[in-house]
């Protein structure tokens, strides 16, 4: 199965298994929450750093922030939130919190998004928020066929 998602793309392995991810959960995203989902899979596909944050205290600086700045550390805030809880749920359990923890942060700062941001992004950020629960639930079916631990493995 997973075998078919070797080839291609960045965008179009993460859509490929977005795709098997539908299958094994029965819900599919919006177009504009898919589209969205695959940006931050493809941003974030790279950092290392993505479990060091601490996203209670980095969700509280951003609230302190103002104009572009905000937005971008509410954004930053949510997106990370939405990786953790959805392929890395063992990390909250390592740090003694819940994945609802992560889920409500995550959700906040997207809100918090949608209520600081014009118009056209408005929108998007409040569906993100309102369907949080839904892109947790598709990452955590593409976490599961793509067999990727809930809890990273750290070497050094």
């Amino acid at each position: 199965m997973f075998e078919a998602f070797r080839q291609g793309t960045p965008v179009e392995l993460w859509q490929a298994l977005m795709q098997e991810a539908y299958g094994q959960t029965g819900r599919r995203l919006d177009e504009s929450s898919e589209s969205y989902l695959v940006f931050v899979l493809l941003r974030y596909q790279a950092d290392h750093q993505l479990l060091s944050h601490t996203q209670g205290v980095e969700w509280l600086q951003a609230l302190e922030l103002v104009g572009r700045a905000r937005t971008d550390a509410l954004r930053d805030v949510g997106d990370r939130c939405l990786l953790v809880a959805g392929l890395f749920p063992g990390l909250a359990e390592r740090r003694r919190v819940s994945v609802d923890y992560f889920i409500t942060i995550g959700r906040s700062a997207y809100q918090g998004v949608a209520d600081a941001t014009r118009q056209a992004y408005a929108g998007l950020y409040e569906q993100l928020a309102r369907s949080y629960h839904e892109l947790v639930r598709t990452l955590d079916a593409m976490r599961t066929l793509s067999k990727v631990p809930s809890v990273p493995v750290v070497t050094h």
